[in-house]
Order: C-alpha cells, then sequence, then structure tokens
C-alpha cells in the first residue's frame, strides 16, 4: 500500500525566543507536517525547543532528528520524553540514532565507541524507553501509549533490522560512514539498503514508515548549475548519476514533485526531511503533492 506523504522541516538554524516560534509559527503556514530538531552540540537543545515549537504551533508533529544514543541515560531520556509528550498534547515523535560525530563526543567527555558497541547502546536503550515508557507506574507518563512513535535512524545491516522489528518509521541516510569521512550513497546503493530493511521486516503487520533526509533541495529551470557545489563531495560521477542521486531534489516544483512520486514508488519513501535552510523553497513542492 502506497502510503501518503509527510513532510518534515529540520531546524538546524539556532535561534532564540520569539524568533525561534516565528519560524516553527511559519513552517506550519508552509504546510510541513512534523517540526524536527537534531541533537548536535551548537545546536538548540531538542526537547526545550520542541515544547517552544508547540505553543508556537497548532497542527505539526514534533520530533528529535535524531538523538545521540550517547548523550543520553535511558531513565533520564524516558523523562524527557514523557514530559515533552505530555506538555505538547501528544504530538511528539522520538527519532534515535547511534551518533556519528566523533568530535562531538569528544567535546562532550564521551568515549567514542566503536560502531558495533554503538549499535548495542542503541538496542539497549531503545529497549528501556519501552520499558520505561509503557510501564503505567512510571512518571510522568506520555500523553501517547504505550509510547510515542519511535524513528531509527541509520543504514547499517543491524541498525535497519532494529528499526524493522521495533520503530514505527525507519529514516534513512544518503551517505554511509567511512575512514575517509561520510560517502554519498547512489540510488543503486540505496534499492540495496530499502531491499535489505524490507528483508528484516518481513512478516511484520504494518512495516515501517520509510523517511529519507533531502540534503539539498533547489527549484530552479538549471538544474546543473544547482549541483555544481556538490561535485567536490561525489568524484567521479557524471552529471546525469549527481542529478539522480537520492539526497537531492533539483529542478522545477513540478519536477520534483514528479521525482519524489517516482522515488515513492521505487523506494517506498513517502516522509520527506528537509533542512530549514530549504523550508521556503521546498513549499512549493509540497503544494504540489499535497494529498498525494
Amino acid at each position: 500500500m502506497t502510503r501518503p506523504f509527510r513532510f518534515g522541516v529540520n531546524m538546524v538554524t539556532p535561534d532564540a525566543g520569539e524568533v525561534w516560534r516565528r519560524r516553527c509559527a511559519r513552517a506550519e503556514e508552509l504546510g510541513y507536517d512534523v517540526i524536527l530538531v537534531p541533537d548536535h552540540l551548537g545546536m538548540v537543545a531538542p526537547f526545550p525547543a520542541l515544547v517552544a515549537a508547540a505553543e508556537a504551533t497548532e497542527r505539526p508533529r514534533l520530533g528529535t532528528f535524531v538523538l545521540n544514543t550517547a548523550f543520553w541515560n535511558p531513565a533520564l531520556l524516558a523523562r524527557e520524553i514523557a514530559t515533552t509528550d505530555a506538555l505538547t498534547g501528544g504530538r511528539l515523535e522520538v527519532g534515535i540514532g547511534t551518533g556519528y560525530v566523533r568530535e562531538e563526543h569528544d567535546r562532550a567527555g564521551l568515549e567514542f565507541l566503536p560502531p558495533h558497541e554503538r549499535v548495542d547502546l542503541l538496542s539497549r536503550t531503545v529497549d528501556e524507553l519501552n520499558r520505561f515508557l509503557a510501564d503505567k507506574t512510571h512518571l510522568p507518563r506520555p500523553a501517547q501509549r504505550p509510547r510515542p512513535p519511535l524513528l531509527i535512524a541509520g543504514n547499517g545491516d543491524r541498525v535497519l533490522r532494529l528499526a524493522a522489528e521495533r520503530a514505527e518509521i525507519a529514516a534513512f541516510t544518503g551517505g554511509r560512514s567511512t575512514e575517509d569521512g561520510i560517502r554519498v550513497l547512489t540510488a543503486e546503493e540505496l534499492d540495496e539498503r530499502v531491499a535489505a530493511f524490507h528483508g528484516f521486516a518481513a512478516g511484520r503487520a504494518e512495516p515501517a514508515e520509510l523517511n529519507l533526509l533531502l540534503q539539498l533541495v533547489a527549484v530552479t529551470t538549471d538544474p546543473e548549475a544547482a549541483v555544481q557545489g556538490l561535485r567536490p563531495l561525489v568524484p567521479g560521477l557524471s552529471e546525469a548519476e549527481i542529478l539522480d542521486l537520492p539526497l537531492i531534489a533539483v529542478g522545477t516544483a513540478k519536477e520534483i514533485a514528479a521525482l519524489l512520486r517516482e522515488r515513492r514508488a521505487r523506494f517506498g519513501f513517502s516522509y520527506l526531511t528537509v533542512l530549514d535552510p530549504y523550508m521556503e523553497a521546498f513549499a512549493s513542492v509540497i503544494e504540489e503533492l499535497r494529498g498525494d
């Protein structure tokens, strides 16, 4: 079954007070379904920022995109989640991942664990959150029972299996961590990752919603010019191959809408997130896709 589109905006630009609230209200005006906040040092703290976003809006869901597991003690995180869900009237969605930025761990005085240990920690944290939040004696209580919807983000087999088995939303990234940094995934590579996820989810009664973060949005009649800045990040790819990368959306609003429909049919991505610098530009695409 084809899911209807949902659109999220990840508020990566820090702001304070009324400026933050006005930007969140503007996101609602533009038609975004979810207002999201990252969990990186140097950006706003996610939970108070989401409470402020709720005060400025009525309709959008509110989510973390995504929590760095290493930053959080599970019992204290359960308290943050329950309180925020209650204060926002049951609008919270909890996105969580392993964390991938070594420098942030160093600044926070936290050990940057090897990949398999970071996945172990994520899995244990998900188990603990489920236990705390489903416990009817646990205080405070979330508004949504047994807990707010869970989004798990990543591309590796173990994280995809975890998302397939335990999350309501699976968020794929357009890149893969390597010793030399982040390498962008081609459409064919993402095909393989999505196929692996579906294999892990086989037999699940209601498969998870699939999310993708669009790293570049350009509403333009000159798509070739819009992607020139990406060339150093994707050496060896032709212009046509760059334009085919799943993490970018370039063209006129109608062309991007058609592209995203094709990607939904190919990959299953119905929940699309953009970064806040592209919030205004992408609104014209939302208009094209609303109701699809």
